[in-house]
């Protein structure tokens, strides 16, 4: 699954393991979300949404692809 997780990130000048700390996974978790190698919880999907301050799961994840 694409998603736009290092962008968004790194716009609000957050590291992987800031992120990982604020919806309770492990950094490496969130390097296997951005490469797109995992796929995640729809809860996790929503945690890492609101985290990075977007109002849709569709502003992060591409659930197209």
């Amino acid at each position: 699954m694409k998603t736009k997780i290092k962008e968004y990130r790194k716009e609000l000048k957050m590291t992987q393991e800031e992120l990982a700390d604020m919806v309770d996974v492990s950094r490496q978790t969130i390097v296997s979300l951005e490469r797109g190698k995992y796929n995640p919880s729809l809860i996790l999907a929503y945690k890492i949404t609101k985290a990075l301050k977007k109002e849709h799961i569709e502003d992060v994840f591409d659930l197209e692809a």
